[in-house]
């Protein structure tokens, strides 16, 4: 019998002689033949092989296809010399129609039925540990002499025909401070199934316990791990247990064929990616390009400008609008709600900053088809639905969005408004969004910012955001350019400091992200703005999808009539107009927004915007 010691500075034809002879005492080939691609394999009958051939194309992060082979052919030139796929695993399976009906070394006793079936070859991750520990990155099952933990998650793989299953994942232990470098040194090894599909919670791809994987061994992490999952071969595995066809046969897991193929980098389209925390509870990272990532960060910049000279720069923070974005991306269900009663001597007291701005981000939201609703205040329902009403006439909005009123009942009305039944455990909205909304300050008021107690004209919607905090799965972003807006909390003590009135007026209540603008409306702009970016960003695109299905390529029709333009907020601006929503700063009915002027001010924003 041979021991492990050297196996990994072993070339693979002589390994899988070693493996055909049956002379190994390992249980998985994780480690050896360190370079060299291995490889999943799935055996069913010539008449399933179109099929499966087409399911593995359709879910490509989980099954690339380095090989089909003829039917009974059992040499495999592309991949390998002298290689023989009955006798080159470690182990088998069998599997007759679902059920796995034993483990076997050789296939040779079957060489009859062989002859009518067809070999998929399919890529797998152990190919890219070289690559991962070249970066300095341990790997954490090698250290601790075991084979990879494999889980089945909630997520559905795209079916083709018989073939259907969920995705399953390896899960390899990352210290937080490497993650980036995990990412990029694996996103280029398309065959070994690229960059991972989720870093962080286990629960957000359904998996209960890291400590029962479904297949493979458990792997402890080491303090300042981060679980990162890749899409597995595996999942050729379940797809062939839920066609139930007569007879299959697969390797056992973690008992790979290792091909003579060196691996190769694929220089990825979608440029160079960058890791982002988006989500502290549950803990949830998001991979967006660097190119993609500039551009966002390049929106940020051109809406800082401090038009009002309020001294705005103070409660900036770098990469707030990217964060938002980006746990918007990953949301399924927005709330957003916006105004500002500043004017509480006219009717109605809205100001016409928030509302241009809140309708670009659902407009946005509505056509990367995310279910949008609105939260704003009982006295205001009115306005708002007549808003609402223009919005779609002018081609802003598809079709109308839900608007909502919160009262305070009792101690449990925000969560009772926010979850189903109450419970945080269902909650109906993943992202919560405040646009230029009045704020409640340290000692219980709202204030505009001349330092007036409005606070008789605000519903309590704050207690929205305060709840959220207490809500695994929510997060929750703030956009203002005053501080006393709500979500500004976060940025109080700039606020106090910097800001006219701040030591009163500040906003108490923080949100996740917090965008800071010129005007309020620039920030919803450039939110849709941004979300438009990461919609035809392919590292996005294909690490939302899970790698799973077909790429969604940028369809114009879809998303991009639903960025703002500087036609249909003129069109806008004029309806708020005439509904007597005024100016901020002036409380002029004109064509203004915070005393500046909408022609060569605000649509020049928006045209730089685009």
């Amino acid at each position: 019998m041979l021991l492990t010691g050297g196996l990994k500075s072993l070339l693979p034809h002589v390994l899988r002689r070693i493996i055909r002879c049956n002379r190994l005492t390992i249980s998985n080939t994780s480690g050896m033949a360190e370079g060299y691609k291995q490889a999943n394999v799935v055996i069913l009958h010539k008449s399933l092989a179109d099929n499966f051939e087409k399911f593995c194309y359709a879910n490509d992060g989980a099954l690339p296809l380095l090989h089909r082979s003829q039917p009974g052919d059992w040499k495999c030139p592309s991949l390998s010399s002298d290689s023989d796929i009955r006798t080159d695993c470690l182990q088998y399976r069998k599997y007759e129609h679902g059920a796995c009906t034993g483990s076997l070394k050789s296939l040779k006793e079957y060489s009859e039925q062989l002859k009518d079936m067809v070999t998929f070859y399919l890529g797998c991750s152990f190919s890219f540990e070289k690559a991962v520990q070249k970066a300095g990155i341990p790997i954490r099952n090698l250290e601790q002499k075991c084979n990879v933990s494999m889980y089945k998650t909630s997520v559905p793989c795209y079916s083709v025909s018989m073939f259907h299953c969920n995705l399953v994942v390896t899960m390899r232990p990352i210290p937080e401070s490497k993650l980036e470098a995990a990412v990029l040194a694996t996103s280029e090894l398309k065959e070994a199934h690229g960059a991972p599909i989720h870093i962080g919670d286990p629960g957000l791809l359904g998996i209960q316990d890291l400590s029962k994987p479904d297949y493979g061994d458990p792997v402890h992490l080491h303090p300042g791990d981060i679980p990162v999952f890749w899409a597995c071969g595996v999942t050729g595995i379940e797809a062939i247990i839920n066609c139930r066809a007569p007879l299959a046969f697969t390797h056992s897991p973690g008992c790979m064929f290792i091909t003579d193929l060196k691996n190769d980098s694929v220089r990825s389209l979608g440029g160079i990616p960058q890791v982002h925390c988006i989500s502290q509870d549950p803990l949830h990272f998001s991979i967006v390009s660097t190119e993609a990532a500039q551009k966002i960060k390049a929106l940020e910049t051109l809406i800082g400008i401090d038009p009002g000279e309020r001294g705005i720069v103070h409660l900036q923070r770098q990469g707030e609008l990217l964060g938002a974005c980006l746990a918007l991306s990953h949301a399924g269900s927005v709330l957003i709600t916006t105004g500002f009663p500043t004017h509480f001597t006219h009717e109605p007291p809205e100001e016409n900053d928030g509302p241009p701005g809140a309708l670009a981000i659902a407009a946005m939201l509505q056509a990367l088809e995310k279910q949008v609703a609105i939260v704003t205040d009982q006295r205001a329902m009115d306005l708002n639905k007549k808003i609402m009403e223009e919005a779609v006439q002018l081609g802003i909005l598809k079709k109308p969005i839900p608007l909502l009123s919160y009262q305070r009942e009792n101690a449990d009305s925000a969560l009772m408004f926010l979850c189903e039944n109450g419970n945080p455990g269902r909650p109906r909205f993943d992202h919560l969004i405040a646009i230029e909304r009045a704020g409640m300050a340290a000692d219980g008021n709202y204030y505009n910012a001349r330092k007036v107690n409005i606070k008789h004209l605000v519903d309590p919607i704050d207690e929205l955001f305060l709840a959220a905090q207490t809500i695994p799965g929510v997060t929750t972003t703030g956009v203002g350019d005053g501080g006393n807006e709500l979500g500004m909390g976060k940025v109080k003590d700039a606020v106090k400091k910097y800001i006219k009135n701040g030591d009163v007026i500040a906003c108490d209540v923080e949100a996740d992200f917090t965008v800071v603008a010129g005007v309020s409306n620039w920030g919803g702009y450039a939110i849709a703005c941004a979300l438009s970016v990461l919609r035809s960003c392919e590292i996005h695109d294909r690490y939302l999808r899970r790698a799973v299905g077909f790429p969604r390529a940028p369809s114009k029709r879809l998303w991009l009539p639903a960025l703002p333009s500087v036609t249909k907020e003129e069109k806008l601006l004029k309806t708020l107009v005439q509904l007597g929503v005024r100016s901020g700063k002036t409380a002029s009915l004109e064509m203004e927004v915070d005393g500046l002027p909408f022609y060569n001010t605000h649509s020049l924003m928006i045209e730089k915007l685009l």
